[in-house]
């Protein structure tokens, strides 16, 4: 999800790798282990949740975490837990990563240290104040100043214990001073809206010889206003601090009036006295990436340079080619290389074109894309994309099955538990492998077509370059769908989308020796047997050693390279799109009945929306994909509840809660992208719910009565390909720049080939240069067209840095602001004089 700034568009997004946490406190008890696992968190709000590691203090995770971010955040936290079967889940400690500090470990493997949690420290949210010193006439007719504190509204405070019920705490300190006044307490909200005013004495009466407002400066310099945001709770524990801002009034200025929002902050001296190092610690890799997007037109020139890139001869000489060149990784070239050309269309000739050229250049047909290489890494990509629901389709029901059932699968003599039987493992083990093995070698016709395409070329070019290899022509397309798309699937199937988490150990070793099998079934080598190092491995593969497996993969790779033979690979099997645990309101089908929230389990195919009591029981209720009108955000102020969002029927609509905001997002984008070509969707929705007989937004009393508000606007129906090529060019040209110097060097190395046509200079020995002239007309065209768009991110910066007013709604005070701030009023009082 965007946010719109100025014309442009901000993305937020975030992966990270959770890798290990060491040196866990021991549980005080004699067990002394934990049951571990680590928490994501947007601030306050969990995003999500690893596995439970069982047992260690030492838990390893090894998930993945990739997000939208779809709000402001001021903190990415990780909370280690250690689960309790009986009470509340303890935290043990805690990593927060401001926001501005997330580029410092940008892509690194690092080791943070867990700081200890406390209820005074875990704070989120903003608050809106205005102060004002006034002069007073008293009574006896002399004159004192009082300060005049309102108190506005907070927005984004964290729920507590699951509601929130703010108050705010005024108190204005000063060397004798602690006199504290309240607000109202806001039910079931968390951005109130207090809208009340407070007056304290600042000074004591002066005399009317005195000048007006001759407030004594020292007396002023000493004082502060103090408001604390507290949760009202029933609870005998008494109520929850939720965060506090202290504002000297000295920011009052000469004009005696200051007006602006803070960020709320912890508590001082709120944490406990906890020697870091006893806490342990937690291994990430943090991969943070904010994306300005102008407008398409900007975008232009590389764009074209870009999707121009299959025709250019040769292709090492093109755009997307040149990329690949100069990025540390080929995996970040490729990223938005495919996506881009996926967008328009183009990826089958770019692909081919690149495949064409690195075939040419191979001069074993053994050895033929066992590479990292561009082309390697952009088919790798592809398939990600473009396969995720064949994979779905394909391998999640056997894989599933696998993970619930936990049959012993050790065929290893030396790590066979006692109470095991090496033939009933290794038959266990056999059935799957013959299960997996089948459902993946009549699943051709379900091959995507872009995928079956990509294969046909690759045939194609093998054939024609090895033609005395017979194999090759399958060796050239298993090499991909075996060896770096079903077989990395089997082994890692969290990676792909699934399975929620990374199986437990004695799963994940049943996975590897499948996923090993099923490599070596689809690899066609000569010699199976030599493909093992382990020789319990070789004497399992002795089972397979049949030809009728051979023929079958052989069946197989025939059909998935065999380019158009259908224009639409239709599936009438079910794809299982999406599942979880939500919170929905009652629809009403009974006019009388009580309309209250449940927690419902629900999932969401190509062909139905449904929902039941829990996983695996029938459905409670199911709407057909056609059904769905629109899917909009239903507002806070309906239920008093964060995350709600509708899906609208011709009859009712059907509100549901999700468990955080980046979920919510996730369900609105996937069930809007499977609904996008429904005929009869709406223009227009209600933004708020239909109670007490009356639209909360509108007012208007017919339940039937049209939407007020025009649904947001649609997205691609083709789910897997719902691609922003104005955002991939921008990360295109984030990457070349960032490799400027990659650029200017290779330019050099050109003109070094064009003078110099000898061996080849060391330095530039790393870049594939088949023809230097054509390259450099390249490179002159990318450079020209990188430093375009950086003057605009230039101007954009300088113009935002102008704009930019601290104290604001969008930019509030924080804890490092406060002077920038005071300096800022300075500037502003000096330029008005």
């Amino acid at each position: 999800m965007a946010v719109e700034e100025e014309g442009l568009r901000v993305f937020q997004s975030v992966k990270i790798k959770i890798g290990e946490a060491k040196n866990i406190p021991p549980y005080p008890g004699p067990n002394k282990m934990r049951d571990c696992y680590c928490t994501v968190n947007l601030d306050q709000e969990e995003v999500f949740r690893t596995k439970i590691v069982e047992k260690s203090l030492c838990p390893f995770y090894g998930e993945d975490f990739y997000c939208e971010i779809p709000r402001s955040f001021r903190h990415l936290s990780f909370y280690i837990f250690d689960r309790d079967v009986f009470r509340r889940d303890s935290s043990i400690g805690k990593v927060a990563v401001k926001k501005e500090d997330l580029q410092k470990y940008h892509g690194k493997d690092t080791w943070f240290q867990l700081q200890p949690v406390s209820a005074d420290s875990e704070v989120q949210g903003k608050v809106h104040l205005e102060l004002r010193l006034s002069e007073v006439i008293t009574d006896s007719g002399v004159i004192s100043h009082k300060l005049a504190t309102r108190v506005l509204e907070c927005q984004g405070l964290p729920i507590v214990n699951g509601q929130c019920d703010p108050y705010a705490a005024v108190s204005l300190l000063g060397p004798s001073r602690s006199e504290a006044k309240k607000t109202k307490v806001k039910r079931k909200t968390n951005n109130p809206q207090f809208e009340e005013v407070f007056y304290f004495e600042v000074t004591r009466p002066l005399s009317y010889t005195k000048r007006q407002f001759d407030v004594e400066e020292e007396d002023v310099d000493k004082l502060a206003l103090r408001v604390d945001l507290w949760n009202a709770s029933n609870l005998k524990f008494g109520d929850e601090f939720l965060g506090g801002v202290r504002v000297p009034l000295r920011v009052l200025g000469q004009a005696g009036v200051h007006d602006a929002w803070y960020f709320l902050q912890p508590r001082e001296n709120g944490g406990k006295s906890v020697k870091v190092d006893e806490l342990g610690s937690l291994r990430l890799n943090i991969v943070y990436t904010e994306d300005h997007v102008f407008p398409s037109e900007h975008y232009t020139p590389l764009r074209d340079l870009l999707l121009h890139s299959a025709n250019v001869e040769p292709v090492s000489a093109s755009t997307a080619h040149t990329l690949g060149e100069v990025c540390r990784e080929k995996q970040e070239a490729a990223i938005p290389l495919v996506r881009l050309f996926l967008h328009y269309g183009k990826i089958v000739p770019f692909i081919s074109a690149i495949a064409h050229a690195e075939i040419n250049r191979t001069q074993d047909p053994n050895t033929i894309f066992r590479g990292n290489s561009l082309t390697s890494k952009c088919i790798d990509e592809t398939m990600k994309l473009a396969g995720m629901h064949y994979l779905q389709v394909t391998l999640k029901p056997i894989i599933d099955e696998i993970c619930t059932e936990h049959k012993p699968c050790e065929i290893d003599p030396v790590k066979l538990k006692e109470s095991e039987n090496l033939e009933t493992n290794r038959e266990n083990l056999r059935h799957y492998v013959d299960r997996i093995f089948n459902v993946i070698t009549t699943s051709g016709v379900r091959c995507p077509t872009v995928m079956c395409d990509i294969f046909f070329s690759l045939r194609e070019s093998a054939a024609t370059r090895f033609q005395v290899d017979q194999d090759v022509r399958y060796t050239a397309v298993s090499s991909f769908i075996f060896l770096r798309f079903f077989a990395p699937a089997i082994l890692s199937p969290n990676l792909f989308h699934l399975r929620p988490h990374h199986p437990d150990p004695a799963t994940s070793r049943t996975l590897t020796l499948i996923s090993k099998t099923i490599q070596t079934l689809g690899s066609l080598a000569k010699s199976k047997s030599a493909n093992f190092k382990e020789s319990y491995m070789a004497a399992f593969y002795d089972y397979f050693n049949e030809q009728k497996y051979a023929d079958a993969v052989k069946n197989f790779l025939d059909l998935i390279s065999t380019s158009g033979k259908w224009d639409q690979k239709s599936i009438e099997t079910p794809i299982m799109l999406k599942e979880g645990f939500m919170i929905k309101r009652a629809q009403g089908r009974n006019r009388f009945g009580m309309k209250n929230f449940k927690k419902r389990w629900f999932r969401l195919t190509n062909h139905e929306f449904t929902y039941h009591r829990t996983k695996g029981e029938g459905a409670l209720c199911s709407i057909p994909i056609e059904n769905i009108l629109a899917v909009e955000r239903l507002e806070e102020e309906s239920f008093k509840m964060k995350n709600m969002f509708q899906v609208i029927q011709p009859e009712r609509a059907l509100y549901i809660q999700a468990n955080n905001c980046v979920e919510a997002r996730d369900w609105i984008d996937i069930l809007t992208k499977v609904s996008q070509c429904n005929r009869k969707r709406l223009s227009t929705y209600h933004p708020s719910a239909y109670l007490n007989g009356h639209w909360l937004c509108c007012k208007l009393s017919a339940d039937t009565a049209p939407g007020c508000t025009p649904c947001t606007g649609g997205l691609p129906a083709n789910i897997q390909l719902d691609v922003d090529g104005d955002r991939e060019t921008e990360r295109i040209y984030s990457l070349f720049s960032t490799y400027m110097t990659k650029l200017i060097k290779m330019q050099e190395a050109c003109g070094s080939k064009s003078v110099y046509d000898g061996p080849e200079q060391e330095e530039y020995s790393t870049f594939v240069i088949d023809d230097p002239q054509e390259t450099y007309k390249t490179l002159k065209q990318i450079i020209s067209a990188v430093q375009t768009l950086e003057q605009q991110h230039t101007k954009y910066k300088r113009d935002k840095f102008k704009k930019t007013k601290i104290g604001s709604q969008e930019h509030p005070i924080g804890d490092k602001s406060f002077q920038c701030y005071i300096r800022q009023q300075s500037e502003s009082s000096t330029y008005s004089i």
